[in-house]
């Protein structure tokens, strides 16, 4: 049996988009939590107990069985809290405190391996993505990091600010027809949106057409449906 904490709602609407975060991140590696994933900020405390911020109920893992500490400038820590089975890091039992460093692989008695990496941005797409669904969509985005994937393959240089936001809004209602004027505000932000052109959202939809069709040429994402709005195909 496995429990997570997790304070993430998903959004019912088309929502305001949020400033992008590149809080450091463990994902589940192998074992039960394979897939999972949690912002390093402040303290996780690793251990069987339900109320642990990572609990991983079963006899191999101790009570109070390891901690990560962010300690400022992508300094985070981790401790051992003297478990029984151990904690190891990169194959070695941790025997002091260690700084991680970007790729580690963490391991939990013998039951479970996490990896550590500084940003979303330096995370491999197979990690950003739960269990199963690598293959199943054609167009990827991870709203933290601001990277996009299309048909697996990341699209680089990265969108501007103003294409992210409108692909973002689109995907968090993909195959929906949304509005010129709601994909304004949630571009431009109600207080930029006063005195959008339409000449000017033209022109980004234009551009962000030509950045999806450099990896996938064959295939229209972005749908105008005249006197409705625009709508995401995937």
């Amino acid at each position: 049996m496995v429990t997570e904490r997790s304070d993430n709602n998903k959004p019912s609407s088309l929502p305001a988009f949020q400033n992008v975060s590149e809080n450091p991140v463990i994902v589940g590696l192998q074992g039960p939590l394979e897939g999972k994933k949690w912002d390093v900020i402040g303290e996780l405390i690793i251990g069987r107990e339900q109320d642990c911020d990572i609990a991983i109920v079963d006899r191999q893992v101790s009570r109070l069985h390891a901690r990560l500490t962010n300690l400022g400038n992508n300094r985070i820590q981790l401790d051992d809290l003297g478990s029984k089975n151990g904690t190891y890091l990169k194959g070695e039992l941790l025997k002091k405190s260690k700084i991680l460093e970007d790729g580690d692989v963490i391991q939990i008695a013998l039951i479970q391996k996490f990896t550590f990496y500084l940003s979303d941005a330096t995370m491999p797409l197979e990690d950003l993505l739960p269990q199963g669904q690598l293959n199943l969509k054609r167009i990827i985005l991870d709203a933290k990091s601001r990277r996009v994937w299309i048909k697996g393959k990341e699209l680089l240089p990265p969108l501007s600010l103003p294409q992210f936001r409108l692909l973002y809004a689109l995907s968090q209602q993909a195959g929906k027809v949304i509005s010129r004027n709601e994909l304004v505000q949630t571009v431009w932000q109600e207080e930029e949106s006063e005195g959008i052109s339409e000449q000017a959202v033209d022109a980004l939809i234009r551009r962000l057409r030509g950045r999806l069709a450099e990896v996938d040429p064959g295939f229209e994402y972005l749908v105008t449906v005249r006197g409705h709005g625009l709508r995401l195909d995937e």
